[in-house]
């Protein structure tokens, strides 16, 4: 009789089959990077803006980006592709604007 060890056995939980989800940090992340990568360069940072905010809207659909998490981007969407040269900056510099939990307060 030999063992049957049971850390060697394939988990049937389908772990492997779950998408992967981003975070909150991620997706601030992401917008971030973005933007500062064209912080000469608003216009193309706002194109760019607007294809991220498809990629989380589309995420959102498929419920994997909460409501809250989907509503606290788009307001920095909003905030990003309505700016203009000066302002745009400001926000790129605003470091509670790129934080959990911001509500839109503050310019």
């Amino acid at each position: 009789m030999g063992w049957k060890w049971r850390f060697w056995e394939k988990s049937s939980s389908g772990i492997g089959n779950e998408p992967h989800i981003l975070g909150t940090r991620i997706w601030l992340q992401e917008l971030r990077e973005l933007c500062e990568r064209c912080f000469d360069n608003r216009e193309e940072g706002q194109r760019l803006v607007r294809e991220l905010q498809v990629e989380w809207s589309d995420a959102w659909k498929r419920m994997e980006v909460e409501e809250s998490l989907k509503q606290g981007l788009d307001r920095r969407a909003l905030r990003l592709i309505r700016a203009n040269d000066s302002e745009w900056s400001e926000w790129l510099d605003n470091e509670r604007f790129w934080m959990p939990g911001w509500k839109g307060e503050g310019s």
